[in-house]
């Protein structure tokens, strides 16, 4: 049959279960094969002790390989919507820069966690805070990102998109490490100015910090894997996953509040952590002098009671069926946006829309 079933034919969902396990374990079998490259082949890393190649082993199945994987398994996906036709090296080559960016995200969350002084992350301790680890998940930062470059030279050295793609990665990181400067500035640990904290503010965070190397980063990586080089398409492409980004954050600060731990995998602290969420900006867009009071109060402080007093404040301001409508707006809004602009197959955007809309985790 058709091996590229249109957007919603998928047929049984247990069929369109078994595809994605089959796709999710394809993809996990492109990560062993990066990692022991990098393990088992790389200069460097060859003439170091066995302890140091152990424990560079160790750390990258701890970080690396968790979480959904979206982001990752993205690039496939997007090349599969802009060509017919991808043999099993272009879909190697779409995984490994799939695995690139999930090496990217396990670089920036190892460091968050240590900034945020976080405990949990995917269901498990975060790794600084496993006991042989601690600070030195500071340097394991740094060769997760060096690792994206290792893969990127021994997979695209020579070829045309490798400049391109050095770009890419070179520039998003810099985006998303800007939007964790504003996101730390805006809300420093141990201070809490909930003046700062408006609906721009919070724009200009999630673009930087989440809508490029969660969204742009994908999308752009399987566009030059397809060989697109018109940068309208490209700037079309920047400005709907822009959109995405702010949607799929404003859903995880939602989530943060409203969502089951056992189901998002981490409980969430936003309110004791004085973080710039969606939630607060809009309690602040709303609030009476009196609401103001209680959420200067009671904002980013850790005490229970605290927390209690924030919440009860949100469900009494109607956050929830606010968000609910932002929701269904946001969706629409970015369906238009997919449908009117011609240069990219709405098929890359509408699987990643597909994947957020109305997520639980």
């Amino acid at each position: 049959g058709d091996k590229r079933p249109a957007g919603g034919a998928e047929g049984e969902p247990g069929a369109k279960r078994a595809a994605q396990a089959a796709a999710r374990q394809a993809f996990l079998k492109c990560f062993r094969t990066l990692a022991d490259e990098i393990l088992e082949q790389d200069e460097v890393v060859t003439a170091q002790p066995p302890r140091a190649v152990e424990w560079l082993r160790e750390m990258f199945d701890y970080n690396v390989p968790k979480g959904k994987l979206n982001r990752g398994m993205a690039v496939l996906d997007a090349l599969r919507g802009i060509k017919q036709e991808v043999g099993e090296a272009e879909a190697f080559k779409a995984n490994a820069l799939g695995w690139c960016i999930e090496w990217l995200q396990a670089y920036f969350l190892v460091a968050d966690d240590i900034m945020d002084e976080s405990i949990t992350r995917r269901g498990q301790p975060c790794w600084y805070r496993v006991p042989q680890v601690g600070m030195i998940a500071c340097n394991d930062a740094i060769l997760l990102e060096c690792s994206i470059y290792r893969i990127l030279r021994r997979h695209f050295q020579g070829s045309p998109a490798y400049p391109r793609l050095l770009e890419l990665f070179l520039e998003t990181t810099f985006q998303t490490a800007c939007g964790q400067l504003l996101d730390v500035v805006t809300a420093p640990i141990g201070q809490v100015d909930v003046d700062r904290y408006t609906p721009e503010v919070y724009r200009n965070i999630v673009v930087y910090k989440t809508a490029f190397y969660s969204f742009y980063l994908p999308v752009a990586c399987g566009m030059v894997l397809a060989g697109l080089e018109d940068e309208g398409a490209f700037a079309a492409a920047k400005d709907i996953c822009i959109q995405m980004g702010e949607y799929f954050q404003v859903q995880d600060d939602y989530l943060d509040c409203y969502g089951a731990p056992e189901v998002i995998g981490k409980i969430g602290t936003d309110i004791e952590d004085n973080k710039c969420s969606w939630l607060i900006c809009q309690a602040l867009l709303k609030a009476t002098p009196e609401q103001k009071a209680v959420i200067k109060a009671h904002y980013g402080r850790k005490e229970e009671a605290s927390v209690a007093k924030i919440k009860a404040l949100y469900r009494e301001m109607g956050l929830e069926a606010l968000f609910k409508a932002y929701e269904q707006e946001s969706y629409e809004k970015i369906t238009k946006a997919i449908s009117e602009q011609k240069q990219v197959p709405d098929e890359v955007f509408l699987k990643l829309l597909q994947k957020i809309y109305k997520r639980s985790k």
